[in-house]
């Protein structure tokens, strides 16, 4: 991201400015990966974190001072669902019916050309994209932004079993992928 998103300067005669500066700037960056996932344009994830940081500043008051992380998280969650209402998306497509399955020939080289290589990666953003968003959200919050089960179930207001659930699904649909496109063995998946 360009732009660093910057949080209100913390007073020192303030209370409210020393709370801010004890339980949210350490978060900041935490707050970048999950908006990051929330929006997927880093633009609308500065925004996100923004919003987050200014509406944290005002309650941080109110704040107990337990669990910084998940409270900010929670605002976040908020923040988005607010950001969403205002904006009316258009009803969600099930990417379901489009999953289709990818014509790939198959990989030459080595093995270790194969993990990293170009086609990998292909297929890999190919099947996450194809992924529904419950389940692609869950991905990015547990393998790329390394939240616990627990986080993200508290970020995404779900049980922790079925955040397991989406990723188990989520994980079983990419192994598929690869081993349509050769780049995975085949296994008894989807």
């Amino acid at each position: 991201m360009e732009d660093e998103v910057t949080a209100p300067p913390p007073d020192p005669a303030d209370p409210r400015g020393q709370a801010f500066a004890a339980y949210v700037l350490p978060e900041v960056e935490v707050l970048l990966r999950v908006a990051m996932t929330l929006t997927s344009q880093p633009a609308d994830a500065e925004d996100l974190v923004q919003d987050t940081l200014l509406r944290a500043y005002r309650a941080v008051g109110r704040f107990d001072g337990k669990h910084p992380r998940a409270w900010l998280l929670t605002i976040m969650r908020r923040a988005e669902i607010n950001r969403h209402r205002r904006r009316r998306p258009h009803l969600l497509d099930d990417p379901d019916t489009d999953l289709d399955r990818l014509s790939t020939t198959g990989p030459s080289g080595s093995a270790e050309e194969i993990v990293v290589g170009e086609v990998f990666d292909e297929v890999v953003d190919e099947a996450l994209c194809a992924l529904p968003d419950k389940h692609r959200q869950v991905v990015q919050l547990v393998d790329i932004d390394g939240l616990t089960y627990a986080e993200a179930a508290h970020l995404l207001d779900v049980p922790e079993g079925t955040v397991m659930s989406r990723l188990h699904r989520a994980r079983k649909r990419i192994r598929a992928r690869l081993a349509t496109a050769g780049l995975a063995p085949k296994r008894g998946v989807m």
